[in-house]
């Protein structure tokens, strides 16, 4: 079956890894870019994923999505004034782009993340 097929060809290879491969190629751009961030950020790589959302941002500064998973990378790889700082940015791009869900839930985000900041 073509299933069968899929997992044969692709073995036991992380995501990550095979998405890199096709870094710099025709279908290199801001959903790729994303998608790594997705995956190295399952792979518990958070710094990976904040380069590729930071990437995917580069093809596309409103990608409001993006946005907020630099946000969450940055908050698993300990630097919380930055994940603010882009929960901010990305609530700005996701009401300028109609995104008014995207815009709600970083706000979420963003009020919880204040709410347990010492500072």
């Amino acid at each position: 079956s073509i299933e069968a097929g899929y997992f044969f060809i692709f073995g036991n290879t992380p995501l990550s890894e095979r998405l890199r491969k096709q870094l710099g190629g025709p279908r290199d751009g801001a959903l790729l870019r994303f998608s790594l961030g997705n995956a190295l950020l399952a792979e518990d790589d958070a710094s990976g994923a904040v380069d590729a959302f930071r990437a995917a941002l580069e093809f596309q500064p409103d990608y409001s999505a993006a946005w907020k998973l630099l946000a969450a990378a940055q908050l698993k790889a300990g630097d919380a004034s930055a994940a603010q700082a882009s929960y901010e940015r990305g609530i700005e791009v996701a009401h300028a782009a109609g995104d008014i869900q995207a815009a709600k839930e970083m706000q979420v985000f963003l009020r919880r993340l204040r709410t347990s900041d010492p500072a």
